[in-house]
């Protein structure tokens, strides 16, 4: 058997029987779409394992070229289960990174070098003199050299036999940004502002970030015998899709894999979410129309044609690639009226439900009048960015509520700010030993962010001083606030652990106890540093365990979006309208979090604060509302339904 047909059966096999989507007409590179990113980080782990087993038998090396980021880590965790639990030897297996940045010491945490000994090397038996990374720490005239002997490495080698990739947001691929050339070869770059920017949390400000970068060329990386690239999640969909249904172009560099016969795209459902099958399946051929499709063609339709959707022709469904939908509903006029009243549906002014009413068509239940309430809040500020004006809302009609800051949210605190309140502190009582430690800490280091353990505590009292801050202004007693300061983020640092069982029992011993009508959670999973998606696994996971108890039967749990995106209108199940005092009053909740003002430390690509992006957020939601034809509202806030089995 030849590698080549190893390969193709492997893929052929493996992923089919893990639920593989036929490629269209739209698309250029072969790919593939699970529901979540863990199983399918899994089968990619298996596909190395069984490539490195493959050239055991046959008494030969295998070399892999690896990547970094937050994509590969749950295959190298399988791989690592899998020489601990099943056997897997490296020994045989050579490595060569992508890329590091320069200049950076090798033992830095934010290093390349320390990423793949922490979440790799140091858990298996490869042979240390068979990994090979850039080195980050060269002098200015060793670069070239170095560059040079790094390819030469690989050739005498044989080339890559396997070559995994992430995917940055420039369309970059390892660290060739825009305009790398189709034949480039290991080399020093300078980065692209984007690609510094979503790596300025992981340096604790894009200021630290360094500005260039080794990496292996785009030639280099498509000479390798079988590449597969993943990428998860909402934030990567557009450059998913511009390189997969895009021409080739050096501004998309990874479009360069267009051209190369043996590549696969290992994608979740947030990262696919823009492909034409996905985004737009009736351009394709046929598609079974639902409700949830239907909702979201007319939305789509309104916004092409910029028309409300009562104004929609029999034309206009027909020229866009609809006439199988008009077949199965009649006429623009139903669908039209049917499709209006669906979205005019999901509008109300009572996010708890509305008493003594009629809730047949509104999307919460009329009972019970008064509910118990759980806002789960990842970090101590997202309660009132992404849905003040509902959590005042819900307590200006009677209702239970109490808040979850589920982390202490202490390394977003900078330490400027630390040291505002530690001199405070040392005014009010000169003997404070900690106070007078953090001070001399924080100017013995005045342009250098860091932790220490004095640090680490004031800081989670500023943020939980201003929580309180907040939720008093909007009217809740402080016994009905809850700071679960959930394990898995108290590290000290960017890096957090993994979710973990203590983190899933607090927040299961809380809904225990609340046994709430309503939960409230943060469904956002584009936050920069990710803290959001494990705060909600960990209510997923809690529910999981609780979902059978009596009082869960009467439990909805409706998901907010965080400050970086919304909810699509199609995908709205809930929305609630918010008058100009309203949205006053949400500016104000927001600003008693003064730590998170002025250059908040994890910011992503968006450089308005916090409320100004909720504030755009929430009218440019009612504006869409709006253009569908729906009443005129200063602002609205969004919730999606999750319904848990």
């Amino acid at each position: 058997m030849t590698a080549e047909v190893y390969f193709q059966n492997l893929k052929d096999i493996s992923y089919r029987e893990a639920g593989i989507f036929e490629n269209t007409r739209f698309e250029k590179i072969h790919n593939i779409v699970f529901k979540e990113s863990n199983e399918a980080s899994k089968i990619v782990a298996r596909e190395i394992a069984d490539l490195i087993e493959h050239k055991q038998s046959k008494k030969e090396n295998c070399i892999l070229g690896l990547a970094t980021g937050s994509s590969p880590i749950r295959v190298y965790e399988e791989l690592v289960r899998l020489h601990k639990e099943e056997g897997l030897s490296f020994k045989n297996v050579i490595t060569f990174n992508l890329d590091e940045y320069y200049p950076m010491e090798k033992e830095n945490e934010q290093s390349y070098h320390y990423f793949m000994h922490d979440h790799l090397f140091n858990h298996i038996d490869i042979l240390p003199e068979n990994i090979y990374i850039p080195r980050g720490d060269l002098k200015p005239d060793e670069i070239l050299d170095f560059c040079i002997d790094y390819e030469k490495k690989i050739k005498n080698h044989g080339g890559l036999d396997f070559q995994l990739l992430g995917i940055g947001r420039t369309g970059h691929i390892g660290f060739n940004e825009p305009g790398s050339h189709n034949n480039s070869r290991t080399r020093l770059i300078t980065l692209d502002y984007l690609t510094r920017t979503d790596a300025a949390s992981d340096f604790l400000g894009l200021e630290k970030v360094p500005k260039r970068a080794i990496t292996m060329g785009i030639g280099t990386v498509k000479e390798a015998k079988r590449i597969v690239l993943l990428a998860w999640g909402d934030n990567k969909a557009s450059i998913i899709q511009e390189t997969i249904e895009g021409t080739v172009s050096s501004q998309v560099p990874a479009t360069y894999l267009q051209n190369h016969k043996n590549t696969t795209f290992i994608l979740d459902e947030g990262a696919a979410s823009m492909l034409t099958q996905y985004h737009t399946p009736w351009l394709v051929g046929h598609c079974e129309w639902t409700e949830s499709l239907i909702r979201r063609a007319t939305v789509w339709l309104c916004h092409l044609t910029s028309k409300s959707i009562l104004k929609l022709t029999d034309k206009d469904y027909n020229d866009h690639g609809m006439e199988s939908l008009l077949a199965q509903e009649g006429s623009a006029y139903d669908l039209n009226i049917k499709m209006f009243n669906i979205l005019q549906h999901t509008i109300t002014g009572w996010p708890g439900g509305k008493p003594h009413s009629d809730d047949t068509s509104r999307p919460e239940r009329a009972t019970p009048e008064k509910k118990r309430i759980i806002i789960f809040s990842p970090h101590p500020d997202d309660d009132v960015i992404s849905m003040g004006g509902t959590f005042d809302r819900l307590v200006a009609q009677g209702h239970d509520v109490h808040v979850a800051f589920q982390t202490s949210g202490n390394i977003a605190v900078s330490n400027h700010e630390a040291l505002k309140f530690a001199e405070v502190g040392l005014e009010m009582n000169p003997e404070n030993t900690v106070f007078k430690k953090i001070i001399e800490q924080v100017r013995a280091k005045s342009e250098e962010e860091f932790n220490t353990p004095e640090l680490l505590k004031v800081k989670g009292f500023i943020r939980q001083k201003e929580s309180l801050g907040a939720t008093r202004y909007i009217g809740i007693d402080d016994t009905n606030v809850h700071f679960l300061n959930l394990p898995f983020y108290e590290t000290g640092s960017v890096k957090k652990n993994a979710l973990g069982k203590e983190d899933i029992n607090i927040v299961e011993a809380l809904i225990s106890l609340i046994k709430p009508h309503q939960i409230y959670a943060a469904g956002d999973l584009t936050d920069p540093h990710g803290t959001h998606k494990v705060a909600l696994d960990s209510i997923f996971m809690a529910i999981e365990n609780i979902k059978n108890q009596p009082f869960m039967e009467d439990c909805w749990v409706w998901l907010y979006r965080g400050a970086w995106h919304e909810w699509g209108i199609h995908e709205i199940d809930m929305a609630i309208p918010m008058s100009p005092d309203q949205v006053l009053r949400k500016r104000k909740a927001i600003f008693f979090h003064q730590s998170q003002k002025d250059g908040v430390m994890f910011q992503g690509d968006d450089s308005r604060e916090f409320w100004v992006r909720a504030e755009e957020r929430n009218k440019e939601t009612a504006l869409k509302y709006r253009q569908l034809g729906m009443a005129d509202y200063e602002a609205m806030e969004a919730f999606k339904r999750y319904v848990f089995m």
